[in-house]
């Protein structure tokens, strides 16, 4: 059984997408993910750049419908060249 299997859709889901920092990043992560939610809103986006401020981390709260949609998010993110990672 993955992770993903434990969740019951919908529900909430945090995205996390890290890269290094520029003024841009946040909102390129926010469209990103918004594509995906069919005209929702993300609930709530949180940063944190890092101790010597190089790289940011950001976090998004979404209502989640599906495994389909957040691994197609996840897909998508991965794909932009500025994000290093994501969890």
């Amino acid at each position: 059984m993955t992770d993903m299997q434990l969740f019951e859709f919908p529900c909430r889901f945090e995205i996390k997408a890290m890269g290094r920092w520029s003024d841009e990043l946040e909102g390129r992560i926010s469209s990103i993910i918004g594509r995906h939610l069919d005209g929702s809103a993300v609930l709530r986006t949180s940063s944190r750049l890092s101790q010597g401020g190089r790289y940011i981390s950001i976090t998004c709260l979404i209502e989640a419908q599906s495994r389909e949609q957040v691994d197609a998010i996840y897909m998508d993110l991965n794909s932009e060249a500025d994000v290093l990672m994501t969890l």
